[in-house]
């Protein structure tokens, strides 16, 4: 894997703190942090079926909970 540096253009307008927090809320957008966090350690593909198993269960769970919460009587 080749490193890149990465460089910000900070704006006078925006200054220093705001570049950088609009740098991180792109790299969130675009998914940059978790597919590092991914590719960090190497997981079987049976354990990671059963994790997206789990975390779609859990999907469902929060919908179906938000949904009988919004219903009136």
């Amino acid at each position: 894997m080749s490193m890149q540096n990465i460089y910000l253009k900070v704006d006078e307008k925006m200054g220093a703190e705001k570049t950088i927090r609009k740098f991180k809320r792109l790299c969130d957008n675009y998914g940059i942090v978790k597919n590092y966090r991914t590719r960090q350690e190497y997981k079987k593909p049976s354990i990671r079926e059963k994790e997206k198993q789990e975390a779609a269960e859990k999907r469902r769970r929060k919908t179906v909970s938000k949904g009988y919460r919004r219903t009136k009587i």
